[in-house]
């Protein structure tokens, strides 16, 4: 069923528009056959009337009479017939105004209908303002009918009921459970079954708690892949309204495009904040989610870490494995944080990780679990074993993200100069002086951790 404007010269008239055709004709035609039978009747008498003047022989009045009668039996046919020939006409001419009408009516309905979805689906920015502007938007075209709208999950294997409008909070209740199992997605096409008992009708409408029924399923397509279907459904003998059809069509194309020009969005947004090696945030991500953090009044501890003699690993045993040992460092260190800490690869075999309202003292003891689990996960030989230097800075040291990084930098390289695999805690006594108008911070001591053996 397309989407596009309807070719109005070509529209058909319904029953219902040939009845109130009919209706109309009926009374634009009222009265119009007595006035024509009595003014042939007077023309005629008249006529008669003349011809015994000329000709008195004739028998007067009666003639005329005989005259007029005679007359009006031989137009009575001829009008009626003419009255019979141009009602029919007229009815049909009439029919198809009105169906034009009605189809221009509707186009218009239609194309409105279709601008304030797409206004509507323009200012919803996430995937969830899309659904519940979907659920309003379905609400207006089907009232107070089941209707349901089912999306597939992160797999794509399975749908999941998303919105449900109508009377019925449950929805019509669609058993299908996966894009391949219904009949609608697997084609592509809209699928219209006027009674659930026929013998093509979709074998999921059988069974429904609320008996036979009439259904329209549409799917939704994203980038030209099917992950979805908008289910309406109702008992019979509900009848299925073509134009809402239409309108469930309009509905099922500007959601999927709409869901599929957001994910395009979205994955292009974390592929530009997204180290392609780590899967860790970049740099500037991370100073972004940090300053975002911050406004909303997160103290952090900033941790920097460098993975030890990276560059001999890498000539030693190539680039391949200085690849895993960076992958298997995002591992260990992906086990320890928390969902509120924020991490990033720095650049090379560095990474800073943002620890929110988070001690001194808890920091570094999180520094020392990622240095045992360097240790455990190269235990089985899947990666050359490698040890990681730390650098810690409370937030405290300086009043800037990079000035706190630069103070965890100081840090680091004492823990890389005095033996490397052990976190140093940044003291302004120890690594740098005090900047004017500053408080020294509260900060446990700038001891080392004893180095693994």
């Amino acid at each position: 069923m397309g989407q596009g404007s309807s070719d109005i010269g070509s529209a058909e008239a319904s029953a219902d528009d040939v009845v109130e055709a009919t209706a109309q004709i009926k009374r634009t035609a009222r009265g119009a056959v007595p006035v024509a039978l009595a003014f042939s009747f007077i023309v005629q008498f008249c006529a008669g009337w003349l011809v015994v003047s000329r000709y008195p022989e004739l028998s007067g009045l009666t003639l005329i009479s005989a005259v007029a009668f005679a007359t009006f039996a031989v137009l009575t046919p001829m009008v009626s017939l003419i009255y019979v020939v141009v009602r029919k006409k007229g009815v049909v001419q009439l029919a198809e105004s009105i169906a034009r009408e009605r189809e221009m009516s509707n186009d218009a309905e239609r194309r409105e209908f279709e601008t304030r979805l797409a206004n509507a689906f323009e200012m919803a920015r996430t995937e969830d303002e899309v659904i519940a502007a979907s659920g309003r938007a379905l609400n207006l075209v089907t009232g107070e009918d089941r209707v349901e709208v089912l999306l597939a999950d992160n797999s794509q294997a399975h749908l999941e009921q998303t919105i449900t409008s109508g009377h019925d909070p449950a929805g019509p209740g669609c058993s299908v459970d996966s894009p391949e199992g219904c009949v609608a997605a697997r084609r592509g096409q809209t699928q219209i079954f006027e009674d659930s008992a026929s013998l093509d009708a979709c074998p999921h409408l059988v069974d429904r708690s609320y008996g036979q029924c009439a259904s329209v399923c549409v799917p939704v397509s994203i980038m030209g892949r099917t992950v979805g279907v908008v289910h309406w459904s109702e008992p019979l003998p509900k009848r299925i309204d073509r134009e809402k059809v239409n309108q469930l069509e309009v509905l099922a194309n500007q959601l999927g495009g709409r869901m599929g020009m957001l994910r395009v969005v979205a994955e292009t947004s974390l592929q530009a904040s997204t180290d392609p090696l780590t899967g860790l945030m970049n740099r500037r991500a991370f100073e972004n989610e940090v300053s975002k953090q911050r406004r909303g009044g997160n103290d952090h501890t900033i941790v920097m870490a460098d993975l030890d003699e990276f560059k001999r690993l890498n000539d030693a045993h190539g680039h391949e494995s200085g690849d895993r040992a960076l992958r298997t460092f995002v591992t260990v260190l992906k086990s320890v944080i928390r969902p509120e800490d924020i991490a990033c690869r720095y650049g090379g075999e560095e990474f800073v990780v943002a620890f929110s309202d988070c001690s001194i003292d808890e920091a570094v003891a999180a520094c020392e679990r990622i240095r045992e689990g360097l240790v455990l996960a190269s235990a089985d030989g899947s990666v050359v074993p490698f040890t990681s230097s730390f650098g810690v800075a409370a937030w405290g040291a300086a009043a800037t993200l990079p000035e706190v990084i630069a103070c965890a930098d100081r840090a680091l390289y004492e823990a890389k100069s005095n033996g490397r695999n052990r976190a140093v805690v940044y003291s302004r006594s120890t690594h740098g002086q005090t900047m004017e108008g500053e408080q020294e911070p509260e900060m446990s001591n700038g001891s080392a951790l004893s180095e693994t053996s």
